[in-house]
């Protein structure tokens, strides 16, 4: 594994290279419409190779969400950049920005956000059909993940006949039905039980091992955490490499 977390606020690009994925340099949010500057990020540094995983943990309000959205270019940075592989996405329009999630990025969220008046396997094509993919060629794509994920049986089914962790696995297929070169995945076991969490974790797992996704998760617990291939916490704006000691 080459995963790689850099906190000492070298410039990192000439780590740069061809499995690079997802990374960002000296990267801060502040925010400042009342009253004096609050500092969300203040220089944040990390690389996220081809097929590796990395967890970010640390309390709530630290700015994890906040990374995520700056990592998949749904905010502006204050300072600092962000590249998805070599491209900066500095120098990218909204469009292209948008474009280049659909493709290259998958997103799981604590709650699903199916869509309740869509089937499972519509729910999965969505992406696709975004991008402007023929309906029966995003359906056959839907259905192929759809089983990657052991849900061949519920295609038909609407996310009010889906259990909670079915809803979970389909939402999960959704992110890799475009087949990204990464996942960002905001606190994906938070909303399930610990029998679900783990069959969630599992169905990440296979798609980590079989597909070569890399993922980043963002998550409070602490048992997941340490399955991943790196750890950092995220604290006072920076994000810093640590070894977990779980109970």
């Amino acid at each position: 594994m080459n995963l790689s977390v850099n906190t000492t606020g070298n410039r990192s690009g000439d780590k740069r290279g061809p499995s690079q994925v997802l990374a960002c340099e000296h990267l801060g949010k502040e925010y400042s419409d009342v009253g004096a500057p609050l500092t969300i990020l203040a220089d944040v540094n990390l690389r996220l190779a081809a097929g590796e995983t990395l967890a970010i943990v640390g309390e709530s309000g630290s700015g994890k969400s906040t990374l995520l959205h700056l990592l998949a270019g749904l905010e502006q940075p204050s300072h600092g950049e962000v590249f998805h592989g070599d491209t900066a996405l500095s120098g990218l329009s909204e469009s292209a920005r948008s474009e280049l999630r659909n493709r290259h990025l998958g997103f799981i969220y604590q709650f699903h956000h199916l869509l309740a008046e869509f089937s499972a396997q519509e729910n999965v094509a969505m992406p696709l059909w975004i991008r402007g993919e023929p309906r029966g060629q995003a359906l056959a794509a839907a259905a192929e993940v759809l089983s990657l994920v052991g849900l061949q049986q519920r295609l038909d089914h609407r996310p009010s006949q889906l259990s909670g962790g079915e809803r979970q696995r389909a939402a999960i297929a959704r992110a890799l039905v475009t087949r990204p070169n990464a996942i960002l995945a905001d606190e994906p076991t938070g909303n399930l039980d610990a029998k679900t969490a783990e069959a969630t974790w599992q169905v990440l797992e296979t798609a980590n091992r079989e597909l070569g996704v890399g993922l980043l998760i963002v998550t409070h617990a602490r048992q997941l955490a340490e399955r991943l291939d790196r750890v950092c916490e995220l604290s006072a704006g920076e994000l810093v490499e640590i070894r977990l000691t779980v109970e």
